[in-house]
């Protein structure tokens, strides 16, 4: 397997290309990072359920996705925000809002991954990684 230089790009990219196909479930390399994303799209309902599967050569994060009743999609757009080659940091005051509030973003704080409502509400800042909606 190659090696990736933007594992959360990479696990977003994983993502939204299983959404599209209506795929089930998808498997994607865990880290602490990549965990903690999965754990705050899945409190927020754009998931179902994550666990973490033992395989070989490495654990993988299976991440099974949430489709409606008629089979339409709940994750309708994912969007890498900062990157290795262009850091985006916000203050507490400025974080943003992802479609007037029915949306997501993930922000990497000194508290830890957190969403845009849950820093707004401890007063902290941080490392804009994704827009989710």
């Amino acid at each position: 397997m190659a090696m990736v230089t933007d594992p959360v790009a990479d696990m977003l990219t994983r993502i939204r290309n299983a959404n599209t196909a209506y795929h089930d479930t998808v498997d994607i390399p865990v880290s602490r990072l990549k965990k903690e994303i999965a754990k705050l799209l899945k409190a927020e309902g754009f998931v179902k359920s994550y666990e973490i599967v033992s395989a070989k050569p490495r654990d993988v994060l299976r991440i099974a996705l949430r489709y409606g009743d008629k089979r339409e999609r709940v994750l309708t757009g994912l969007k890498r925000v900062s990157r290795p080659g262009l850091r985006v940091y916000k203050p507490k005051g400025e974080i943003p809002r992802v479609m007037g509030g029915m949306g997501l973003i993930i922000l990497s704080t000194s508290r830890g991954v957190l969403s845009g409502k849950q820093a707004k509400r401890l007063g902290c800042g941080g490392e804009v990684m994704a827009l989710v909606w």
